[in-house]
């Protein structure tokens, strides 16, 4: 059996170097030290032990103080990569960029709504729902006519200006009070300018086919109709060749003309005689219009107590009854029209009877001044206004033209009674109203100098009429008519 020695061992003893901490050791009491420091700032003061936070800040400051310095540490441990410098060239936080203001015009087509008009547009739901809050706005949105435009200014779907036209000379503008988020509205007037415009026209088919050729609008010669109805007749007295002119006020907004405004005088040539009327406006705000000498043209009755028509039956003591067969008189005037049409009080006065009288169907008895009275008959309804014993003044609608009774359709029976006498409410004398006041004679005269200067200056196709018609333009016009032709 083999003999084993001892190996020999040739080396010398080496001292003992001082050995580094473990490194594991190290990163452990870092690792502890920071949870403990979360903890102590996380944790309420009033739910803490007194002396807790001491003890944490000694257990930190061991921590630390054991771990080793950035100088002892192996270089592999203290290359850990430093922090990236924060670069200059890094633009600061700007608030993203609000939308454009944009401009979009609403307009109104059959069956559209507002609340349609915003949906379809894309346009805030809510903002109209806060808008239509306001009574201004529910007065003038809410009813929508087709072709009305309606301009909205708005950023996306917000909306900043809305603006709609009222009438030619007001507005409606609803703005964002951008503050508080809310809308300040209101109306406005345009800035209007007014100028003067001279109208000439000769009939040579209807009033308002003549009128519409010389550039008059249907509401001006309606307002020239209305000045000389005292005088004449528009439904009966006009003839071919019969002649106007009128010096009418034009409206104009932004260098267009928007409206014809008053007639501010007027000549209306009647089969030869000359009728004039000048407008004027008293200090207290009063306007009426006067013949050039300074009397009234409004006489204390109407000639007709609806706006134009057509007579389908005249005054007629022996005309045979159209239901009845009967030679019974007509002792008033039949207004044929439309089921509806606003029927007029002759003159100021007071009611006194409202009801259903016989054949004449739903009636209405003005009393007037001079023991005058008129009658109304036929009547679809009355205006709930006036009830038996009220005031009505001239020109007010009492009720409306229908076919009640015996009618064999919609029409007024119009009778006008002087004493208990009927008479022929087309050919009667209507008194005057008062004429001008003698203190205002010479302010008049002024006013009216410069129009009649005007009127004087027409072509000489219009100046047929004699200086003296001109002068005495007041005088009732009466024509002769068979009443046999009137009949239908």
């Amino acid at each position: 059996m083999a003999s084993y020695r001892p190996i020999k061992r040739d080396y010398k003893p080496v001292a003992a170097r001082a050995q580094p901490r473990p490194r594991w050791l190290l990163w452990f009491i870092t690792g502890l030290g920071l949870p403990l420091a979360i903890v102590a700032l996380i944790l309420p003061n009033q739910n803490r032990p007194p002396d807790l936070g001491v003890q944490i800040e000694s257990a930190i400051d061991s921590a630390i103080s054991a771990a080793p310095s950035r100088s002892s540490m192996p270089a592999q441990i203290r290359t850990t990569p430093a922090k990236p410098a924060i670069s200059s060239d890094i633009p600061p936080l700007v608030a993203a960029p609000q939308p454009e203001v944009r401009r979009t015009l609403l307009k109104v087509r059959s069956g559209d709504s507002l609340d349609i008009l915003f949906r379809r547009n894309s346009l805030s739901v809510a903002d109209l729902t806060l808008i239509m809050e306001d009574k201004l706005a529910r007065e003038f949105l809410r009813l929508l006519k087709p072709g009305d435009e309606i301009v909205v200014q708005h950023r996306g779907e917000q909306i900043v200006n809305l603006t709609r036209e009222i009438d030619y000379s007001r507005y409606l503008q609803v703005t964002r009070d951008t503050n508080k988020d809310t809308f300040n509205i209101d109306t406005h007037k345009y800035n209007l300018t007014s100028k003067q415009a001279e109208v000439e026209g000769r009939i040579t088919s209807s009033l308002f086919a003549s009128a519409a050729k010389a550039g008059v609008s249907d509401t001006t010669i309606m307002n020239l109709a209305n000045i000389f109805q005292w005088d004449i007749d528009f439904m009966l007295d006009i003839r071919h060749g019969d002649e106007f002119h009128i010096i009418v006020e034009e409206l104009w907004r932004d260098g267009e003309r928007v409206a014809e405004g008053n007639i501010l005088a007027a000549e209306f040539v009647n089969q030869g005689e000359v009728f004039r009327g000048v407008r004027y406006r008293d200090p207290d705000g009063n306007t009426s219009y006067f013949t050039p000498d300074g009397r009234s043209l409004r006489q204390a009755f109407l000639r007709a107590p609806l706006e134009f028509s057509r007579i389908s039956s005249n005054f007629n003591p022996n005309r045979r009854h159209p239901i009845l067969n009967t030679l019974r008189a007509h002792q008033g005037v039949d207004y044929a029209a439309p089921n509806g049409t606003p029927v007029r009080s002759a003159g100021d006065g007071k009611i006194i009877f409202r009801g259903v009288k016989g054949g004449y169907g739903n009636t209405i008895i003005v009393q007037h001044s001079n023991n005058v009275s008129t009658l109304y008959g036929h009547l679809s309804r009355f205006n709930k206004r006036y009830q038996n014993g009220s005031r009505v003044p001239q020109g007010e609608v009492i009720g409306y033209v229908g076919q009640s009774g015996l009618a064999t359709g919609p029409h007024l029976h119009y009778e006008y009674r002087k004493n208990g006498v009927h008479m022929n409410p087309r050919t009667v004398k209507l008194p005057n109203a008062d004429p001008i006041s003698p203190s205002l004679k010479a302010d008049f005269l002024r006013t009216a100098a410069p129009l009649l200067a005007q009127l004087d200056g027409t072509p000489p196709r219009l100046r047929r009429a004699t200086a003296k018609n001109a002068e005495t333009n007041s005088s009732q016009l009466l024509v002769a008519i068979n009443p046999d032709d009137l009949q239908e």
